[in-house]
């Protein structure tokens, strides 16, 4: 095992076994046996070393969903995407805490990683018609509250014991990001908002619209501004 391997794997089990997710590098150190400079130079600072940690113990739950296939219901697909994200929080707590520190001046690359998987679903989602809003727009709407709720649940765990406070929280934003469910015999949304965020996902995916770079990118700025607009 290379020393820099050795390093994060220490740093790992230090952070799993820690009461609060800290650890100092001397510690690391210590039970790396290896001497500070090594530690810096591998990765720069703790910080640096924190954010590896959190690529390498989160870098396990993305592999499931880079290697998943996807269904042909992209919303389907982000209902799950939200169980097995709270269910690696719980699985995880001070790593999962450590990933989202307001002291991570950088945010470690698992974290945009599992950004743009989640906006690629959204972006199959509107071009099937089933997003009311732009995918930018509800990525950030499900990726702050599915966060909020797992940090809830392993960060107050007495205030917040009821586990089932995730699937009412992802259904009632569910509803609102997305139009309903047309299996259930309700009617299909066809406002502008919704069609415009269709058309938005439509344009981003085409590459023959017979538009120019610029008309294009003020296209989708246009759509993405009506998809947005207060109903």
């Amino acid at each position: 095992m290379s020393t820099r391997a050795r390093i994060l794997e220490v740093a790992a089990r230090l952070v799993a076994e820690s009461p609060d997710g800290d650890i100092s590098t001397r510690a690391v150190c210590e039970a790396a046996q290896v001497g500070a400079p090594a530690l810096y130079r591998h990765f720069g600072d703790k910080e640096g070393l924190l954010s590896a940690v959190v690529d390498h113990g989160f870098d396990a739950y993305l592999a499931t969903k880079r290697q998943r296939d996807e269904t042909t219901d992209p919303v389907e697909d982000l209902r799950n995407g939200w169980d097995s994200h709270v269910e690696f929080a719980l699985r995880n707590p001070n790593l999962y805490r450590l990933m989202n520190s307001p002291a991570m001046r950088t945010p470690p690359a698992a974290a945009l990683e599992s950004h743009r998987i989640l906006t690629r679903d959204l972006d199959r989602a509107a071009e099937q018609g089933k997003l009311r809003v732009a995918p930018e727009v509800a990525a950030q709407m499900i990726m702050s509250a599915t966060t909020g709720v797992a940090l809830m649940l392993v960060s107050r765990p007495s205030t917040f014991s009821d586990a089932g406070v995730s699937a009412r929280v992802r259904d009632a934003l569910h509803a609102a990001v997305f139009t309903p469910d047309v299996r259930a015999s309700e009617p299909v949304d066809t406002g502008v908002p919704t069609v415009a965020a269709r058309l938005g996902a439509l344009l981003r995916r085409s590459h023959g619209t017979g538009l120019s770079t610029a008309e294009a990118a003020l296209m989708t700025e246009w759509l993405d501004r009506v998809s947005n607009a207060e109903r």
